[in-house]
């Protein structure tokens, strides 16, 4: 078996098995055993079990950064200085995450590792996507920043994490969801169409107005720094 056959074949097991089960709960000797490989391929080539995390997630986020940075490029061009709006932004966005996994197609399988990203405590993860990926992450949120100038930073934070919850959801589940669409609606909704669905909820929660309690809390804020 070439080297190269060996490694993939590790990473596609190891990143069906992660989604399926969770990282905690997926051990080597699960992955090897399906992948019918021995564990010393996986020392081999991967170092550990973090290391292995690691490279699946970097099938996806290696294209993801690259194709971000560029649609963020073109659309920064499109409005020469103006300010990006918000809704743009988010479509951005939107349509990358869609891409990459397209091209592997295994769109839940990206969604639920993601998911799984957030929920496991995973923090090298965190710190991971930080210094590898932390540039084009930066930057979408520097020009969100710019589109939603009335939003405290905090409150920016948690409405991208809630928007980002509500997307991970749909798409790790979408199966399901179609499912029960199908058998109560009669109706099957294609993945273009979820987006068309989706856009304007996301846009409408990003630029909704601060709670008044909210509010009066960041005037105090204001008024004593």
């Amino acid at each position: 078996m070439a080297q190269t056959d060996t490694v993939t074949r590790i990473l596609d097991t190891a990143e069906v098995l992660f989604a399926e089960r969770g990282f905690a709960e997926t051990s080597l000797r699960n992955i090897t055993s399906k992948a019918k490989v021995n564990l010393a391929a996986v020392n081999y080539h991967f170092g550990s079990k973090k290391s292995l995390i690691q490279a699946v997630f970097a099938r996806y986020l290696d294209p993801f950064s690259e194709r971000f940075h560029a649609a963020l490029d073109s659309v920064e061009k499109q409005y020469a200085g103006r300010q990006v709006p918000l809704e743009v932004l988010l479509e951005v966005m939107a349509r990358t995450v869609l891409e990459v996994p397209a091209e592997r197609n295994s769109l839940r399988t990206f969604m639920r590792l993601l998911g799984l990203a957030y929920t496991q405590g995973q923090g090298h993860m965190r710190r991971y996507i930080r210094e590898h990926y932390g540039t084009v992450f930066s930057r979408f949120a520097e020009l969100l920043k710019l589109a939603t100038p009335d939003l405290p930073d905090n409150e920016r934070f948690w409405r991208l994490h809630f928007m980002l919850g509500s997307v991970i959801f749909t798409f790790s589940g979408l199966d399901a969801l179609r499912d029960i669409e199908e058998a109560e609606y009669g109706h099957h909704t294609t993945v273009r169409e979820l987006i068309q669905h989706m856009r304007p909820v996301v846009v409408a929660a990003m630029a909704a107005p601060l709670p008044a309690s909210l509010e009066d809390g960041e005037a105090a804020t204001q008024a004593a720094s």
